[in-house]
């Protein structure tokens, strides 16, 4: 019997990873009935990753309204694992035990779900007055749900807030010179705060944050510099911003009485900064992305079983082979000597002996006729190559 692992990370804009991989699996179910599938969709830490994590290790997700990224109400959630649940290399890499107190859960949050740039129009989106206040009322209810780890994705953010709109949710309080509050601390209000005052709330427990950026916080390479303009930052204000975060940055380590060092931590930088601020206020632990959900889906245990493997994404590029997300999957199958092959809207990546790469976008398509024709698309490539 052959056997075909599928995954899939998102189609960005267009399909989540959960939804590809069900596509090519109703092409295979209709073409090779008797194959057999596993379906492990992947997470970047962005849109997807707490409800695919929570499902792999058999959790349930808990509904939560929140505020979004620029005001209002949305509704997210946070899923809740046992800690018994979560396979062994996961475990570790979270400095886990599986003999943990009895009934232990872990948080599984995405920051995209309340403070994500999806959920802004294209209008909507500006780093001065986004706020992660949304990401920290989820921390907040999970901490409250007995949870007793935080397990955060930070892919996919809409904010440059330094994670002071989550610290804000979680007991910090902003003040201006004459005392008045700051609430939220968005980054447009920031040039009248001069104090942080209070602590964490009490039991908060600790907090993971899944990150496979490795950016500091300031710089050329920084959290304004490198990840601003995609959230409708204009090149005239990168400079402020810079020097704002700066500021609130040493104002933010004062408090919590932090080396200013902190900014210079490879992935600092991630999610504007809110790893930054997490690190300073809560002791936050960032682990590599893509490894901790690797070991999580267990997927080199998926692999070795694969007679084929089939992955994909939104673009696949040079950078995609570089170690994370699809790319990786399609490396080590390769290395195992599985047939590999990559669907994806577009790809620029250089072929390589015993992988196939499709581009499913067909030639002279605008992007916003691919995005609405992803899931048709990539339902025809997969006829083309894998009914046959």
């Amino acid at each position: 019997m052959t056997r075909v692992l599928l995954a899939f990370d998102k189609f960005k804009d267009a399909l989540t990873a959960q939804q590809a991989g069900e596509v090519v699996a109703a092409v295979l179910r209709e073409a090779h009935p008797d194959w057999e599938l596993d379906l492990a969709p992947l997470a970047d830490g962005g849109e997807g990753f707490a409800g695919i994590l929570t499902e792999a290790a058999g959790g349930r997700i808990v509904p939560c309204e929140v505020s979004g990224p620029r005001g209002g109400r949305v509704t997210a959630g946070f899923g809740l694992v046992s800690v018994a649940a979560i396979p062994a290399k996961a475990r570790a890499q979270l400095g886990l035990q599986r003999q943990s107190p009895f009934g232990a859960q872990i948080a599984v949050i995405e920051m995209a779900a309340a403070s994500g740039l999806a959920l802004l129009a294209a209008e909507q989106r500006d780093p001065w007055q986004a706020t992660s206040l949304g990401t920290g009322e989820l921390m907040r209810a999970a901490a409250d749900s007995g949870a007793t780890g935080i397990l955060l994705g930070v892919g996919g953010s809409a904010t440059n807030d330094l994670g002071l709109g989550a610290l804000a949710a979680l007991g910090l309080a902003f003040a201006d010179a004459t005392g008045r509050p700051v609430h939220p601390p968005v980054p447009a209000e920031w040039p009248r705060i001069v104090r942080i005052s209070g602590p964490l709330v009490a039991g908060l427990p600790p907090v993971y944050i899944a990150c496979d950026v490795t950016n500091p916080l300031l710089g050329p390479r920084g959290a304004a510099a490198v990840y601003g303009p995609q959230k409708g930052l204009r090149a005239a204000d990168q400079t402020r911003l810079e020097n704002e975060s700066a500021r609130m940055a040493d104002l933010l380590g004062q408090h919590c009485g932090r080396s200013p060092a902190l900014r210079e931590v490879p992935g600092a930088g991630a999610a504007g900064g809110i790893a930054f601020g997490l690190m300073a206020a809560a002791g936050a632990k960032l682990l590599p992305g893509f490894d901790l959900v690797s070991a999580w889906l267990d997927l080199e245990t998926k692999l070795a079983a694969a007679d084929i493997v089939i992955t994909g994404e939104g673009r696949f590029d040079a950078s995609s082979l570089e170690g994370k997300g699809p790319g990786a999957v399609a490396t080590r199958a390769l290395a195992l000597g599985k047939t590999v092959h990559v669907f994806a809207g577009q790809v620029t990546a250089a072929a390589r002996p015993g992988l196939a790469l499709h581009a499913i976008t067909p030639p002279s398509v605008v992007i916003a006729q691919a995005l609405r024709e992803t899931k048709a698309n990539l339902a025809a490539a997969a006829r083309r190559v894998l009914a046959g």
